[in-house]
């Protein structure tokens, strides 16, 4: 069990998202920044799709009333157990009683908090993800709160070491994000002077970026003709232009359907350093062919293999010994 001393700003249970009902009104939600969370999940030994907290710019303090494997990705919360400084990006065994403290975001925005064998709240639709419009999922579909107590998931931890990733498998979060996109598709509703704009200006994070949409500020994007669309559905990285010209980005928690032109869509490998963003970080968008974007997500998923492959390593290592 996890006991929340102090639950940080905004922080909710997570997983890969509530896919399959999208059909019936129902968003997906799920990890905003999926590579964070996936790895926090390979560090901890967990299976694909385990529950983990998503913590947003400030931690919190968390008790683990049993001992047990822990892992953090994603932004640097200056994470540290029982007073003692811990990597970000690395696993580590926290004792009985352990308390885990994070506090604000040093780079990014939002830490993946992963504990061996998954936070274990009730699935609904298939999924522990937390989706707050609805009160959906999570921890009684709504962000933590002081006293409460979550259960963890029973995989137990023999084996399993304290690990710390480094290099390239561990992302660089900047101040500009650059976002690789692929135009449609309504991008025949605007002009051609009005695609240039959008490639070649630089945009602002609004205060209005949240797990819905990242609404962003900076040179209007025209519409040729119509500025609303019949509604047809929202895929994550969606960036829709609503009649103000201003881009929004679809996040986690969209909804279903949108009405408005969208003029380009994120590529899946991009998204999660846009889910890093702080209002005020720049945004640049560049164009992606679809072959271009099936090589970024054939990289991300070989860099998950590779940390599976560099866990094994490290394991024997533990087990027999040796350089």
């Amino acid at each position: 069990m996890i006991r929340v001393i102090e639950p940080g700003w905004f922080s909710t249970v997570q997983d890969a998202g509530r896919w399959g009902y999208q059909a019936y009104g129902m968003p997906v939600a799920g990890a905003m920044d999926r590579y964070a969370y996936r790895v926090a999940n390979l560090l901890a030994g967990n299976r694909r799709g385990a529950a983990a907290l998503e913590l947003t710019m400030l931690g919190g303090v968390f008790q683990f009333q049993q001992a047990c494997l822990i892992a953090i990705a994603g932004a640097d919360m200056s994470a540290h157990l029982d007073g003692v400084r811990i990597a970000n990006w690395s696993a580590v065994r926290v004792p009985a009683g352990g308390v885990l403290a994070l506090g604000y975001a040093l780079t990014g925005c939002r830490a993946y908090l992963a504990v061996r064998g998954g936070i274990d709240t009730p699935v609904v639709l298939g999924s522990r993800s937390t989706y707050i419009r609805a009160g959906v999922g999570g921890f009684g579909g709504r962000a933590l709160r002081t006293g409460d107590v979550l259960p963890i998931g029973c995989l137990g931890s023999a084996g399993i070491g304290p690990t710390a990733l480094q290099g390239e498998l561990v992302p660089s979060y900047e101040h500009e994000i650059r976002l690789k996109v692929m135009l449609g598709p309504q991008d025949d509703l605007f002009r051609a002077e009005a695609i240039q704009t959008f490639f070649e200006s630089s945009y602002t994070v609004s205060n209005e970026a949240d797990r819905m949409g990242f609404r962003l500020e900076g040179p209007k994007i025209p519409h040729a003709d119509r500025v609303e669309i019949i509604s047809d559905a929202l895929p994550e990285g969606a960036v829709q232009v609503p009649p103000h010209g201003m881009p929004i980005v679809m996040m986690a928690d969209r909804q279903t359907t949108g009405g408005y032109p969208k003029i380009a869509t994120v590529i899946g490998p991009s998204l999660p350093f846009l889910a890093q963003g702080r209002p005020g970080d720049r945004v640049r968008f560049e164009r992606s062919s679809e072959a271009e974007a099936l090589a970024a997500l054939r990289l991300e998923e070989q860099r998950y293999l590779d940390i599976q492959r560099f866990l094994e390593v490290e394991e024997c290592r533990r087990l027999f010994g040796g350089a």
